[in-house]
């Protein structure tokens, strides 16, 4: 019979947060313990408060309006197992970057401007036949799991999110690229009349990353959806966004409208800011610090100790292989 080996990051499923944990979440954001814990937490999380408390301003899962919503709880990929336990969702909502909102950190509540529907996907470049998607099309072509992944943004601190979507993978299957193509290119939203961020005409509008074909088809390259079990929020990159776990979050693109197979690598936005500081494959590796800090040791979030970053933020066994090639090449920043 076929042996089955866990991947070295794996974890017993014991030591997960338990799955009614965050499945209930509502319930569990109303418990006296989690209140406790975010006066603990001190003013850096202020903006929580509302969300513990349910206040009127700020914004959760529109599920009844989202016609995926009933896709949702996927079933999980055991597959893909945790080192630490499950980020505390109000924290992983209420904490992003998201430029096109703002360069601060809470940015959720203007997030909600953006509409997310209808909103399409457009396939182009060297495939077979370029094609436009609805959201809502696409999902139906795809089979939806939960995959728990580590997120460690280049600015040291980090998150572990039970995401919910689909292997890039099939995302590239449906395209049918041409064998010339090398490269994948992603675009963001372009809607300065409600992303104030976009407006500020020194940011290179719209975000752009890419990948390698090879990356984009290993099978830890995720096109996300959901997370927590419901509709991804907008904060978070609804309604399509990347998860790329081994490396920077920054190459984790997120509201995603536009994906281009091409011959030519793609510069993308942080690398057209600032091109000493911020590469093409921003591999995660504590001993490649950035410009400005060390890369060592990442702050997860809810917490005030520091522990130790991992090369490919753990994942090195799945993905090292990407770039036995790639000597002389800036692989981790």
């Amino acid at each position: 019979m076929p042996v089955h080996f866990k991947p070295r990051w794996a974890l017993p499923e014991r030591t997960a947060t338990p799955e009614g944990v965050f499945r209930n979440r509502r319930a569990f954001l109303k418990t006296a313990g989690i209140a406790a814990g975010a006066i603990a937490a001190g003013p850096a999380h202020a903006n929580i408060f509302d969300r513990l408390l349910g206040g009127d301003n700020v914004p959760t899962p529109d599920v009844e309006n989202d016609p995926s919503a009933g896709l949702y709880p996927a079933p999980r990929n055991e597959a893909y197992q945790v080192m630490r336990p499950i980020s505390d969702e109000n924290l992983v909502t209420t904490y992003n970057n998201f430029y096109e909102f703002g360069s601060h950190k809470r940015i959720f509540k203007a997030a909600q401007k953006l509409q997310i529907r209808p909103w399409t996907v457009t396939i182009d470049g060297m495939v077979e036949k370029e094609q436009t998607l609805d959201i809502d099309t696409l999902l139906r072509k795809m089979s939806l799991e939960e995959r728990v992944y580590r997120h460690r943004c280049v600015e040291a601190w980090s998150m572990v999110v039970p995401w919910t979507g689909f292997p890039m993978a099939d995302l590239v299957a449906l395209a049918k690229p041409l064998s010339g193509a090398k490269y994948i290119r992603t675009e963001t939203f372009m809607e300065p009349d409600i992303a104030s961020g976009q407006r500020q005409s020194w940011y290179p509008w719209p975000y752009v990353e890419g990948l390698t074909m090879e990356e984009a088809t290993n099978p830890l390259a995720f096109l996300v959806t959901g997370a927590y079990g419901a509709p991804i929020e907008e904060q978070n990159g609804a309604p399509l966004r990347m998860a790329l776990p081994w490396k920077y979050g920054f190459k984790s693109a997120k509201s995603l409208v536009r994906f281009t197979f091409t011959d030519e690598r793609p510069s993308s936005f942080w690398m057209d800011i600032a091109g000493a500081e911020y590469g093409f494959w921003a591999n995660v590796n504590p001993e490649v610090a950035h410009a400005r800090w060390s890369q060592a040791t990442e702050q997860p979030l809810g917490s005030d100790e520091r522990i130790p970053t991992l090369l490919y933020n753990g994942y090195a066994d799945e993905v090292a292989g990407l770039y036995a090639d790639k000597e002389g090449e800036r692989l981790y920043y």
